[in-house]
């Protein structure tokens, strides 16, 4: 099958496609004399075991080892096992993180009473450390700032 049928079938984008065979974790795909690309079912299952691999955060390396417990069928489900508590402990790590990135916004936003002056939690918070600004910054409109006030 050619590019556009194994990324229908997988879910996997044509460009990512070529990226995992750069990369090697796709192998490079069989030519037709054509010179076009093409991929067989099994190209499609590994794709697909990418994506989904993909989809629960396993970064390139975790995939690469993955896929090689995955077509070692002698391997124990043990080692499968460590990589995805490995895995587990990294988002537990991030999601860590988070909240307490989403605490401290809170708490900003809390302390801001969002009146029509200069003064204000958030700024000082996120200039804490930084050069105080030009005496006149150019002024513009933020499409961010205008979509928050909505």
């Amino acid at each position: 099958m050619n590019i556009g049928q194994a990324s229908r079938s997988s879910g996997v984008s044509a460009k990512m496609i070529r990226y995992y065979e750069s990369i090697g974790l796709l192998p490079e795909a069989a030519r037709k004399e054509s010179g076009y690309r093409d991929y067989d079912t099994m190209d499609v299952h590994r794709l697909a075991f990418v994506r989904r691999a993909r989809d629960l955060g396993f970064s390139i390396e975790m995939i690469r080892e993955l896929l090689l417990l995955w077509s070692d069928r002698d391997r124990g489900n043990a080692d499968v096992r460590a990589v995805a508590n490995v895995h587990i402990a990294e988002l537990q790590a991030q999601a860590l993180k988070l909240e307490e990135m989403i605490a401290t916004l809170r708490h900003l936003v809390k302390s801001c009473r969002g009146e029509n002056r200069a003064e204000c939690p958030i700024m000082a918070d996120l200039s804490r450390g930084a050069a105080p600004p030009p005496p006149k910054w150019p002024q513009r409109k933020s499409g961010l700032a205008v979509r928050a006030r909505a």
